[in-house]
This record gives C-alpha cells, structure tokens and sequence, in this order.
C-alpha cells in the first residue's frame, strides 16, 4: 500500500487542511511498459490552486472530488519491466502528493545529474519554473538588451529565476517582492532595484519611482495590482508575459484589475498569456542553456524545504502566505 493526498472538498476562498485527506491506496501489479518509483521530492506549485476548482475551460483538467492529487515529483525507480529503466534510477514525473507510483515509462524522465547541482533543482530551476522563465523572458517576452524587465513574485521559484536570466544578459531588472528578507534575497541575486508590496506605499509610485522611464517587458506572476502598476508604466511597445496571477487564485468575486488597461491602447502593448507546456518541444534549449549558467556558478538555485509526506498540504498552503523563498518542496 501507498499513500496519497486526496482532495477531500473544493475549497471556497483559501484552502484550508479540512480540504486534504492522506489515505492509503493500493497499486497495482507491474505491468510491461510500467516502473515503479519511490518518490524522495514533492513540489507544490501555485497552478494547483484553480485545479482545485470545477472549471473545465482550465488549460489543464480540475482534480476530481475525492480522488488523488497530483503533480511534479523526483523518485528512485525500485522496480522496472522497461528496458533503459533499472531499480536506483533517479526519474522526474507527475505523480505526486505521494509516497510511491506505478506510471507507464513514457510519463517518467530519466535525470543525469550534474556535479554539485543538487538532486532537487530539477523540480525547480532545471525543471518547470527554469522552462517557465526562459521561455516566458526570451520567447513571449522577446527581451532584448537594452530593455527594462519587472518581474512580480520574484522570490518564488519562476519569479528568481527570471531575474537571475534577464541579469545574465544584462538587462535592467526591478523586482518585486513581499518583506525585507526577501527583497534583501532579490537583491543578492543581482537586481538593479526591489520594491517592498508589502511596505507601506503605493505599489504604483514605487514602480514609478524605481522605473523613471518606464518599463520594456512585464513578466506577471501576481496580477492584480501588480498589473494595473505595470500597465500603467509601461513604455510604447511593451511586452507583457503573463504567467500566472497568484493574487487571485483564492479570490471569490470578480478582480478588480486592469483598471489601466488603456494604456494597452495608447502604448500598443502585446499582454500575452503562456504556460510552460506550450514549450515541452523545446525543453532541452532551456536545460541546456540554464544548465550551463547553474554550472559555472552565474545563477544560483534555491528551495523552501518541508519534511515528509503528512506536511504536503501545509507546504502547498503556505505558497499563499508567501512563505518559500525560490521553490516550495517537500523531502520525503
């Protein structure tokens, strides 16, 4: 028997622990084409929250009511009846929320690790949010040299990424981020400025002031106000990646952004919508170059570490509290 997180209710608002229920389940008999895997890391990921949802126009499909959870895990396969798969093999897949699957081979990526990077940056900047903000940056973004980029939740896993990618090829970097601890972590990464949301202030005036001459490239994590700020700074021109809106992923009514949309207008600004899954195709442009820069020490990888499958729900819910620096994982 295995044990996985089920969703117990959908939430209304925030989610709470009464929404997850850990139950045992039994797995079945390997097959041919099937491994067994023992899973060692677990991420949560903010695009979870809306699959919690019944909305069948999602990009991805809602969790089912009473079924397991899933999403992005590294494992040690233990048992094989594929060729190229043996028992120790490390494999990154989408079986989470859980302490060992059955998958069929093809839903498992063998990981070659590389010297001092450590086993859990593949969930992370090797993995979805390193593909995500590459991607998002260079390919939706199209940032160029001489460009301003401001990067909202820049000290999650996607966010610190971007920030550290655009640095690399030298372009202007605001940042925004909640505290003094993590906007002090944003600027060890290399940006040129960092403003504080949760500081008292207007978000507004802080960009405006932190951006005198507007702002090339928007790479949204937050919406809300976060994007009323950058549409309302944005140069002529400027491109907006929209990768997720955290700020309202728990939000009961309407939003009440885009009160600056206008200026879309006025500005010709392209506001893009992506997810990472558009560029799985491309992946290996993405590991390859980010890979190289983890490598020579250029860009720096972090997590927020929780400990052992009965504290999956307490990580996931703490990603809405804005406790996790870089990526949110759980050690089993």
């Amino acid at each position: 028997m295995a044990h996985a997180w089920h969703l117990k209710s959908r939430p209304i608002g925030r989610p709470d622990l009464e929404n997850f229920e850990l139950k045992q389940i039994a797995l079945p008999s390997l097959e041919e084409g099937q491994i067994h895997v023992r899973n060692l890391w677990l991420s949560v990921d903010p695009y979870m929250r809306p699959r919690m949802n019944d909305n069948p126009r999602s990009y991805v499909s809602p969790y089912d009511v009473g079924a397991p959870l899933d999403g992005g895990a590294i494992g040690e396969v233990v048992e094989s009846r594929v060729p190229g798969f043996a028992p120790g093999d490390l494999v990154k897949h989408m079986m989470g929320w859980r302490d060992e699957a059955v998958l069929l081979a093809t839903q498992a990526t063998p990981i070659q690790p590389i010297k001092d990077v450590p086993i859990d940056a593949y969930l992370g900047i090797l993995g979805g949010p390193g593909l995500t903000a590459y991607f998002g940056l260079f390919d939706v973004a199209a940032a160029k040299a001489g460009d301003t980029v401001f990067v909202s939740g820049a000290a999650g896993a996607v966010g610190s990424s971007v920030v550290q990618l655009a640095k690399a090829r030298g372009l202007t970097v605001i940042a925004s981020a909640g505290g003094a601890s993590k906007c002090a972590w944003i600027r060890e990464l290399g940006a040129d400025a960092v403003i504080d949301y949760k500081a008292e202030g207007s978000l507004l005036d802080k960009l405006r002031a932190a951006a005198p001459r507007g702002i090339d490239v928007y790479f949204d994590n937050v919406g809300g106000e976060h994007l009323d700020a950058a549409l309302a700074t944005g140069n002529q021109h400027a491109r907006f990646a929209l990768c997720g809106m955290i700020s309202e992923y728990n939000g009961d009514g309407p939003s009440t952004s885009l009160r600056h949309l206008t200026q879309a207008v006025t500005c010709r600004m392209t506001l893009r919508g992506f997810i990472s899954s558009d560029y799985l195709h491309r992946k290996s442009e993405s590991e390859t170059y980010v890979g190289e820069l983890l490598a020579t020490g250029r860009i720096k990888w972090r997590s927020t570490v929780f400990e052992g499958l009965n504290s999956v729900p307490e990580a996931f819910l703490a990603l809405f509290e804005g406790e996790n620096k870089g990526k949110m994982l759980i050690k089993l």
